[in-house]
């Protein structure tokens, strides 16, 4: 089994901290390691160096060599440009295919919180043996909500395919978009939806055809890649064609539109830190306590994550706030909205006043 390792993102929703520089996939936000490192170490558990890929920005090529020294040079794959999971998933295929299409392929975040990493290795090699024996399916793991969630996408499981030990695999019925509070509710109550955790299991050949079906113009591009690969020509073929890929995500691309999808619901501590708010409830929970990393004092305030580097940082009877203060920025946001953090980044793109975002 190939791990493929997805760590190309900005964390926009992150910022101040996660910058285009140094996103949070590079920065140390639950432990004293970074996400990456963190994810990489979970993935040798079930997988070596050699047979682990990190996909990135060809601008974070030197930040992962320094941050995993094992780490085969070979197998670090740059991409040209961002271009969203499906052209990610589609350029880590390709050079997979060329070694051995016939490989099972794991694709998983640089930049998720999981506290029980032990239960995700046991349904990952769970899924590697029901995809020997049943190579034609894509399975997705389904975390079981612990919360009415607003902030994740979900799935909903459908028939019993088949069980494996402590772990049963469902049909997938459907993917649904961020629901809002009271649609979210249902979902928990019902029992058959689970968060969309973005973690994937495939046959490689089987994810190339599906890429065939259902984006063509990717899948000629990925054919074009694949052959280029090992050669001379390989990174002007990668220039050429990367670029031109359909913008997009994979579940978009693939996933929701794939009769033959099947879910491994896992019951996880899962965050997939995407926003401050997620980072507080992946580090201390949804209760009034507050997170404070660097100097704070405080009155009488409740439910804050206060992230601080070099100045103190005051705070006299308010609540449910997001307070990041950096060398050069200084983030407020009330806990609800802090996924309008990216918006922020946006207009700073668009006023072009941070020129490393």
């Amino acid at each position: 089994m190939k791990i493929v390792i997805l760590a190309g993102g900005k964390g926009t929703r992150l910022w101040p901290v996660s910058r285009q520089g140094k996103p949070k996939q590079f920065q140390c936000l639950t432990s004293n390691r970074t996400m990456l490192q963190e994810t990489y170490m979970r993935m040798r558990k079930v997988a070596s160096p050699e047979d682990i890929y990190i996909v990135t920005n060809q601008e974070y090529i030197s930040e992962v060599e320094k941050e995993i020294l094992e780490f085969p040079r070979q197998n670090i794959i740059a991409e040209p440009i961002g271009r969203g999971t499906a052209p990610s998933v589609a350029l880590a295929a390709a050079i997979i295919a060329n070694k051995n299409p016939n490989e099972i392929m794991g694709v998983f975040a640089a930049d998720h919180f999981i506290e029980n990493p032990e239960i995700l290795m046991k349904a990952i090699k769970k899924g590697e043996q029901f995809l020997r024996q049943n190579d034609q399916y894509l399975v997705t793991f389904g975390i079981t909500p612990n919360n009415p969630e607003t902030g994740y996408g979900y799935v909903e499981r459908g028939e019993l395919i088949e069980k494996k030990g402590s772990f049963s695999i469902y049909q997938a019925k459907k993917f649904v978009e961020k629901p809002n509070f009271e649609k979210a509710k249902e979902y928990l109550k019902n029992g058959n939806f689970f968060w969309n955790s973005g973690m994937f299991l495939w046959k490689v050949s089987i994810i190339i055809e599906k890429f065939r079906q259902y984006t063509p113009d990717t899948y000629d591009r990925l054919q074009k890649i694949k052959q280029a690969v090992g050669t001379k020509k390989f990174e002007k073929i990668l220039k050429q064609e990367f670029p031109q890929m359909d913008k997009n995500s994979i579940d978009y691309a693939i996933l929701e539109n794939e009769p033959k999808m099947a879910i491994i619901p896992v019951k996880l501590d899962w965050n997939d830190g995407g926003s401050w708010t997620a980072l507080k409830s992946a580090l201390i929970g949804d209760g009034k306590e507050n997170f404070v990393k660097g100097e704070h004092i405080n009155f009488g305030s409740e439910n804050l994550l206060v992230y601080g580097y070099k100045k103190l940082i005051a705070t006299i009877a308010v609540k449910d706030l997001i307070i990041v203060e950096t060398e050069d920025a200084i983030l407020v946001c009330n806990k609800k909205k802090s996924q309008l953090v990216a918006d922020v980044v946006k207009k700073l793109e668009e006023t072009g006043r941070i020129q490393n975002l």
